[in-house]
Order: structure tokens, then C-alpha cells, then sequence
């Protein structure tokens, strides 16, 4: 009787660097359990490709042109719900963290976890467990739950590059007054001084 050999596990890298994403897949291919299947770009890429090639595991990328990370986690957990995701990113944030595990991500490493690590998260996550980098899961522990709201944090993204109140208002559709509310209850969540230290303080914990 001839034994079958184990299946590979098939991986869809995501990351707007070419330059990360072939060094990850040439890294990640010489295991010989690991196969990779699919590149993608951005996060609409890796939707479309993991909805035709069905990866068992996707490593994400967080910041990403057009559709994030944490967005395109959501909507293949959506989609293609046989396939895991492991957020891999150079952006160590508490607030991504929590925000990638909410969009149902199984695992949260940074981009210099060593190969050797990197691939035993890959099975690790395949097999159903989560991997979190431990240093960041602390501090999620003790920086809290994202305090800013949707709408909130709407208004701080728009207002990060000087925009004036009336400018935003336009933008979302909202009365200069009541954008001026939203961003006065940033600043006093965040504990800012004024609207570009609250940006400041929202980017560094990963709320925006």
C-alpha cells in the first residue's frame, strides 16, 4: 500500500510591493509543504484571486491602494471562507490588529518574523489556530478597543490633509457644524490638542 503524500498547502501573497511579494513567495515556496498559487497587488486583486483559486491560506498586507487589507480580510472570509488569512505588514499597530481580527483574520505577524516562523504560522493557521505577534497583542490588551467612531474617523481622515470643516461637510454629504462636533469628539477621545495631533495619535495606534 503506497502511502499518499501530504497536500500542499496553496498560499495567495497580497502586497502592494512587488518587491515583498516575491521575495515572500520565493521564501515561502522552498518549504516543501508550501506552495504558492497567486500575487496580488492590491486587495481587489487578492478578492478576485482568492474567489477563483480558493487558497487555503492568504497573506495580507495591511495598507494597500484602493482596498486595505482589513477591508479585503472581511470580504474574503466572506467569499471565500475556506480560506484563511494571515496578516503580514510593516505596520505593528495595536488598532490594526484588533481591527484585522474583527474582520475575521486568523493570525497578525510583522514583516520581519524570520522564514522559519513565518511558515510555521502558515501550517498553524491552516490548521485552525491563530497566530498573533505577541508584543502587539499586549499592547492591544492595554491600549483598549478603537474609541473613534465610523463617521469620526471618516471626518480625521479627510481633515489629515487640511481640510477645512466646510471642505469635509461637502465631501460627506453633513453641515460644517456637525462635522466640527465629529472632530471635536476625536480630538477628546484621542486625547489630542487639536485636530493634527489627533490625526497623529489615530495613525500611530492604528485607528484610521
Amino acid at each position: 500500500m503506497v502511502s499518499a503524500e501530504r497536500e500542499s498547502i496553496r498560499l495567495l501573497i497580497a502586497d502592494d510591493q512587488a518587491l515583498v511579494r516575491g521575495a515572500l513567495g520565493a521564501l515561502l515556496d522552498l518549504e516543501p509543504d508550501l506552495t504558492v498559487s497567486g500575487l496580488a497587488s492590491d486587495g481587489a486583486e487578492a478578492l478576485r484571486l482568492a474567489e477563483e483559486l480558493r487558497p487555503d491560506v492568504c497573506l495580507m498586507d495591511i495598507q494597500m491602494p484602493d482596498v486595505d487589507g482589513v477591508e479585503a480580510t472581511r470580504r474574503i472570509r466572506e467569499r471565500s471562507p475556506g480560506t484563511r488569512v494571515l496578516i503580514v505588514t510593516t505596520f505593528a499597530r495595536p488598532g490594526y490588529l484588533r481591527a484585522a481580527l474583527d474582520a475575521g483574520a486568523s493570525g497578525f505577524l510583522v514583516k520581519d518574523t524570520p522564514a522559519e516562523q513565518l511558515a510555521d504560522a502558515v501550517r498553524r493557521v491552516h490548521s485552525g489556530l491563530r497566530v498573533l505577534d505577541p508584543v502587539l497583542a499586549e499592547e492591544s490588551l492595554f491600549d483598549g478597543a478603537n474609541p473613534l467612531s465610523d463617521r469620526e474617523r471618516q471626518v480625521l481622515r479627510l481633515a489629515a490633509d487640511g481640510r477645512s470643516a466646510a471642505a469635509i461637510a461637502a465631501e460627506v454629504f453633513l453641515s460644517a457644524g456637525t462635522v466640527r462636533n465629529h472632530l471635536s469628539a476625536a480630538i477628546g477621545k484621542t486625547g489630542a490638542d487639536n485636530r493634527a495631533q489627533a490625526v497623529r495619535v489615530a495613525v500611530d495606534k492604528g485607528w484610521l
